[in-house]
C-alpha cells in the first residue's frame, strides 16, 4: 500500500517539474524559427568608420599634394603654379558641386527609364540625411557599416580626382577660366553618370556583372579618354622657333608627388570595401606589390631602351600599377597583382614612348598613355584574374567564368564611347562661349604670369 501512494506522490511531482519544463521547452523551439528570419539590423562600427575616415583623408592626399606635385614637377617652371591651382580648384569647385547634387545624381535613385543611367536629385544638399544613417552602400559587410555621411565624404574625393587627371594631357596651354568650366560640365555630365552606372544599386553595368572595385572604368578609363580627345582638340604646345619642350623643371617634385600617391592609393583602393576586414587587407597589399612589380618593370625597360635607369621612369611605372590594380584590387590575389603590375608598364612604356610619337598628339604629361591605358589593362586583367578565393562571388577567365571577361569588354568599349563623344561637346561649347585655348603669348610667357600673375620661382639678385 505504502509502494501505491509512494507511485501517486511521485507521479503529481512529476507533473509539476516536467510538464511546465516541457511546455517551456516547445515555446522556445517554436520562437527559434522565427528569431531566425529576422534580419540583423545594420549598426554604425566604430572600428569601420574610424578606417573610412583615414582612408578619405588619403584619397584627398592624392590630389593635393600628390597629383598636383607629380603634375606640377613636370612641367616647365612658368607653369607649375597653373597646375598646383588647377588641383586645389578642383578640390573646391567639385565638393560643392557633389554635395549640391552631385552624389543625389551618382548614387541616388530615379523613377522610369532614367534609373539605370542617372540618379534623382532625392539627396540634393544631402536633404534628409542625418549623422546617425548608416550607409546604403556596403560591400562585406551586411551590418557593421559607415555612417552614410562618411561614404559621401569618401566618394567625394573620387569624383575631385578624376577631372584632375584629365589636367596632364592640356598642361602649358589652357585657359583658366575654361579649364574651371570644361572641368566642372564634365563632372556633372560624364563622371556622375559614369560612376552611377557601374557604382550604384540600380546602374545598368553594375547589374550587368561589371568589377570595378575601386575606380578603373569610372575613374581612370573615363578620365584618359577625356584627356585624349582634349589634346587632340587642344592641338600642339606652341613654342618659339627652333626651341623643344623642355625636361621635367623639378624632378624632386615628381617623385614626392609620386610617393605621396603610392601612399595615398592605399586608402583608395583598400579603402574601396568600405570596411577594416580581410577585403581591405587584400586590396592594401595587392596594390603594393602591383605598384611595386610595374615600378620595376618601366626602370628595367628604361634601362635598355635608353641605357640608363631614371627616376621619371621608375615614379611613373610606379602610379602605373596602382592605376591597373585599382579595378582589381578587392577581387585578385598577390600572383595576379605580379602579373597586372609587370605587363601595364610594357603597355604603357609602349603607348607613350612609340604610339604618341608615330601619331603625333599632345598629351602633356602622358594622362591618356599611364591612366587611359593601364585604366584599360586592370579592367581586362580584372576580368582574367578574378579569384573566387578574395570573394567567393566572383571569378575570371582563368577560374572558370569567361563571361565576366566579355563584361568588362563592354564596360570599357561604353566608357570610351559615352566619356569620348561628351569630352568633345563639352570642349566645343566652352570653345564657342569662354575660349579655353591660351594665346601663343600666353603659352610663351608662361600661364603662371599670365593667368595668376604669379610666379613660382624669383631670381637671385
Amino acid at each position: 500500500m505504502k509502494n501505491k501512494y509512494f507511485i501517486y506522490f511521485s507521479f503529481l511531482i512529476g507533473c509539476f517539474i516536467v510538464l511546465p519544463f516541457s511546455t517551456f521547452a516547445q515555446s522556445v523551439a517554436s520562437a527559434a524559427p522565427v528569431a531566425a528570419v529576422i534580419a540583423p539590423v545594420p549598426f554604425i562600427s566604430a572600428g569601420n568608420t574610424a578606417w573610412m575616415i583615414v582612408a578619405t583623408a588619403l584619397v584627398m592626399l592624392m590630389t593635393i599634394p600628390g597629383l598636383a606635385l607629380f603634375y606640377g614637377g613636370l612641367v616647365r617652371n612658368k607653369n607649375i603654379l597653373n597646375v598646383l591651382i588647377q588641383c586645389f580648384i578642383l578640390m573646391a569647385v567639385i565638393s560643392l558641386e557633389w554635395v549640391a547634387f552631385g552624389y543625389s545624381n551618382a548614387f541616388g535613385s530615379s523613377s522610369g527609364f532614367l534609373a539605370p543611367y542617372i540618379g534623382g536629385f532625392d539627396w540634393a544638399f544631402l536633404k534628409g540625411i542625418r549623422t546617425t544613417d548608416v550607409s546604403p552602400y556596403y560591400i562585406s559587410q551586411a551590418t557593421e557599416r559607415i555612417p552614410h555621411i562618411v561614404f559621401i565624404m569618401f566618394q567625394c574625393m573620387f569624383a575631385v580626382i578624376t577631372p584632375a587627371l584629365i589636367i596632364g594631357a592640356f598642361a602649358e596651354r589652357m585657359k583658366f577660366r575654361g579649364f574651371l568650366i570644361f572641368s566642372l560640365l564634365w563632372a556633372v555630365f560624364v563622371y556622375n553618370p559614369v560612376a552611377h552606372w557601374v557604382w550604384s544599386a540600380e546602374g545598368w553595368l553594375a547589374k550587368l556583372g561589371a568589377l570595378d572595385f575601386a575606380g578603373g572604368t569610372v575613374v581612370h578609363i573615363n578620365a584618359g579618354i577625356a584627356a585624349l580627345v582634349t589634346a587632340i582638340m587642344l592641338g600642339k604646345r606652341k613654342l618659339p622657333k627652333g626651341q623643344h619642350i623642355t625636361p621635367p623643371h623639378n624632378i624632386p617634385f615628381v617623385v614626392i608627388g609620386a610617393a605621396l600617391l603610392w601612399f595615398g592609393w592605399f586608402g583608395f583602393n583598400a579603402g574601396s570595401g568600405l570596411a577594416a576586414d580581410g577585403l581591405a587587407a587584400n586590396a592594401f597589399m595587392v596594390t603594393h606589390i602591383a605598384a611595386a612589380a610595374a615600378a620595376l618593370s618601366w626602370v628595367l625597360l628604361d634601362w635598355f631602351s635608353n641605357k640608363k635607369p631614371t627616376i621619371v621612369g621608375i615614379s611613373t611605372g610606379a602610379v602605373a600599377g596602382l592605376v591597373a590594380i585599382t579595378p582589381a584590387a578587392g577581387f585578385v590575389d598577390v600572383s595576379g597583382a605580379i602579373i597586372i603590375g609587370l605587363l601595364v608598364s610594357v603597355m604603357c612604356f609602349f603607348m607613350v614612348s612609340v604610339v604618341k610619337r608615330k601619331l603625333g598628339y599632345d598629351d602633356s604629361l602622358d594622362a591618356f598613355g599611364v591612366h587611359g591605358i593601364g585604366g584599360i589593362w586592370g579592367a581586362i586583367a580584372t576580368g582574367l584574374f578574378a579569384t573566387p578565393v578574395i570573394q567567393s562571388a566572383y571569378s575570371g577567365a582563368f577560374y572558370g567564368n569567361p563571361k565576366q571577361l566579355g563584361i568588362q569588354f563592354i564596360a570599357i568599349i561604353v566608357t570610351l564611347i559615352y566619356s569620348g563623344v561628351l569630352t568633345a561637346v563639352i570642349f566645343k561649347i566652352v570653345e564657342k562661349t569662354l575660349g579655353i585655348r591660351a594665346t601663343d603669348e600666353e603659352e610663351i610667357l608662361g600661364l603662371d604670369l599670365t593667368q595668376h600673375d604669379e610666379i613660382a620661382y624669383n631670381e637671385a639678385d
